[in-house]
C-alpha cells in the first residue's frame, strides 16, 4: 500500500505542470491604455504622467498580484480603472487573447458611446 502512495507522488511530481488560464471579467469601467513604469507611484499612461493610486491593485498575466516596483522601466498593455483623484487603481496586465479582443475603449467617451456585454467581455461600436 505504501508502494503504491509512493509511486503515485512520484508519478505526480513528475506530470508537467500544465495551468488553464481562467478567463478574466473585466469591469465595464476598465479602459485599454498602454502603461509604462517610472519611478512608482509614478508611471506614463498613453504616454502621459499618471499615478498609482495608494492601495492600487496591479494583477500580472496570471492574474496574481505584482508590486508596484516591477512595473518599472516596463512597457505594458493594460486595462486600468481609476480612482475619483483620477489616479490609476485597478492595472490588469494583459495576455495575447486579451489584447486581440477588439474593440476595447480607450476613452471614458468611448465607454459611453459604446456597448459593452459583460458576460462575453466585448464591446461593439454603433
Amino acid at each position: 500500500m505504501l508502494r503504491c502512495a509512493a509511486l503515485g507522488l512520484a508519478l505526480l511530481w513528475a506530470a508537467p505542470a500544465v495551468t488553464a488560464q481562467v478567463p478574466r471579467l473585466f469591469p465595464p469601467a476598465a479602459l485599454r491604455g498602454e502603461l509604462t513604469g517610472v519611478a512608482p507611484p509614478d508611471v506614463l499612461l498613453n504616454g502621459k504622467p499618471a499615478r498609482l493610486a495608494p492601495g492600487a491593485r496591479i494583477r500580472n498575466e496570471d492574474n496574481r498580484f505584482e508590486v508596484m516596483g516591477q512595473l518599472a522601466g516596463r512597457r505594458l498593455l493594460v486595462h486600468y480603472t481609476t480612482e475619483g483623484g483620477g489616479q490609476l487603481l485597478d492595472i490588469w496586465i494583459l495576455r495575447p487573447s486579451e489584447i486581440a479582443n477588439q474593440p476595447w475603449p480607450a476613452t471614458a467617451e468611448q465607454a459611453r458611446a459604446w456597448q459593452f456585454d459583460p458576460v462575453s467581455q466585448r464591446w461593439s461600436r454603433p
